[in-house]
């Protein structure tokens, strides 16, 4: 049973005011959700050669409750926030992966051992973010757009609703946004 919006939202900003207890209420009700956004991610992953859900789930919702000055707004804000810690944690894990590569004694990113990331998809992950940064120093809310609705899974409402703008900027920022990143990433290769 799906938990109702309102339900969590109720949940998160109680345990931003310091309420464990909405916290430990919540996260059986969002886990599945957290489970869909990380299986989403590792459907970009390369057959054979994926991130086991389970371990990038874990990994963020250790990030998620480290968080202690968020002041959660609602269920679109939480998502939005576990969207970007599951980017992050891609992100660290190809740099890392990368630089052992090249003979590199990096640390291990605190993800499962049954984790596996293909080098061509690193590489990607890599430029990605990248051309995110540029973005963000270009124009910071097509990349919290870009963030929310390709690494979050968050509608264009939803978007609009995190980012107190109308949905048809939100879909205007999100065209420019992916025409932008794609060039950026064809002239890195």
């Amino acid at each position: 049973m799906t938990p109702a919006p309102e339900d969590v939202t109720k949940l998160l900003v109680a345990w931003g005011n310091g309420d464990e207890a909405a916290r430990d209420e919540l996260m059986p009700l969002v886990y599945v959700e957290l489970r869909r956004l990380a299986h989403r991610y590792m459907g970009r992953e390369r057959p054979g050669h994926t991130l086991q859900t389970s371990g990038l789930v874990n990994e963020a919702y250790l990030r998620i409750i480290d968080q202690s000055q968020v002041h959660w707004q609602n269920r679109a804000h939480f998502f939005g926030i576990a969207a970007q810690m599951m980017r992050r944690i891609l992100v660290d894990y190809a740099r890392n992966r990368q630089y052992a590569k090249r003979g590199g004694s990096a640390r291990q990113v605190s993800l499962d051992e049954a984790m596996i990331v293909s080098e061509e998809r690193s590489a990607e992950v890599i430029a990605l973010d990248d051309a995110l940064k540029g973005l963000t120093q270009f124009d910071p809310r097509k990349s919290q757009i870009v963030e929310l609705r390709f690494f979050g899974g968050l509608s264009i409402e939803e978007t609009a609703e995190i980012l107190k703008v109308s949905p048809g900027t939100v879909m205007r920022d999100w065209t420019l946004a992916k025409a932008w990143l794609r060039k950026q990433m064809v002239s890195a290769v």
